[in-house]
């Protein structure tokens, strides 16, 4: 069993590198990947504590882009190192996310919460988001819970949410295969009604902009829809990618490697049919 699709405390999930490594041991997966938003600080910190402990660590990342007025999330798979110009290229996202951090925490003062910047961006690390607002809304006593926090708050339909600047879904592929990557679209069940009936001529346009895998299997999918993707993917030639989008305690009910009430049981086959991908292009 594999899990590609994995969150440290570096964006935004609660467990350290070495915690994420050491639970990956315990959930006996074969290989983990890491893919925080827009930086490698949690997957850089986790390789020796996986070379210690025997573990297979996978480099990823996931960027925000958009398609339309949507807002899609790209994976990207790395089996050598990055392009240095796409780590500068993060750093680029880095800031965009600190200025639209800036104008949420205005924008919450302004509805009467007192959030500053600064103690949110002090619950974050190398990534602050969505979820550490969350946390300051929560212990402030503003929410009930962090879900709460989202829903009358920080979703993108609630009242401060602020957007911050993407790149076009196009860009995103475009940048993850220039810096020697494998773009793979996650959660495809997000996209709302491209998701269903839609999806494989969405997936087919997004094949035909570069993207080489789809991520078939996630928490969010059922077995119905899991089905559906594998043989989407079967039929444009994508590859598919898998991972449960553990975030720790905030997601409590996503469990590493195994998903969303044990949906999840990704097989290798899935690992070596990627890195067969990026071989083949980059060799």
């Amino acid at each position: 069993m594999i899990d590609l699709h994995t969150h440290t405390n570096e964006s935004d999930g609660t467990c350290t590198p070495a915690e994420l490594v050491r639970a990956a041991v315990d959930a006996r997966l074969e290989a983990l990947g890491i893919s925080d938003h827009d930086t490698f600080a949690g997957y850089e910190k986790a390789v020796p504590e996986a070379r210690a402990a025997g573990l297979e660590l996978i480099c990823g990342i996931e960027l925000s882009t958009k398609l339309g007025s949507r807002s899609v999330h790209l994976l990207g798979y790395f089996f050598d190192p990055p392009a240095p110009a796409f780590c500068d290229y993060l750093g680029a996202m880095q800031a965009s996310r600190r200025d639209r951090n800036r104008r949420m925490a205005e924008r919450l003062r302004s509805l009467g919460l007192e959030v500053t910047l600064e103690e949110v961006e002090a619950r974050g690390r190398s990534i602050t988001g969505r979820p550490h607002f969350a946390s300051v809304l929560l212990d402030k006593g503003f929410v009930g819970s962090r879900q709460e926090a989202f829903d009358k708050f920080l979703d993108e339909s609630a009242i401060a949410y602020v957007p911050r600047l993407e790149p076009t879904l196009e860009e995103g592929i475009r940048r993850i295969l220039g810096a020697g990557g494998i773009p793979s679209l996650a959660h495809p069940v997000r996209l709302g009604k491209a998701a269903g009936d839609q999806f494989e001529q969405a997936a087919r346009e997004m094949r035909a902009a570069g993207l080489i895998a789809i991520e078939a299997f996630h928490s969010d999918h059922d077995p119905k829809l899991t089905g559906q993707y594998l043989e989407i993917a079967r039929r444009l030639d994508l590859a598919v990618t898998g991972g449960s989008d553990f975030h720790g305690e905030a997601k409590p009910r996503v469990r590493l490697g195994s998903g969303y009430n044990g949906n999840l049981n990704i097989p290798r086959q899935v690992l070596e049919d990627l890195r067969r991908r990026w071989w083949c292009r980059n060799y």
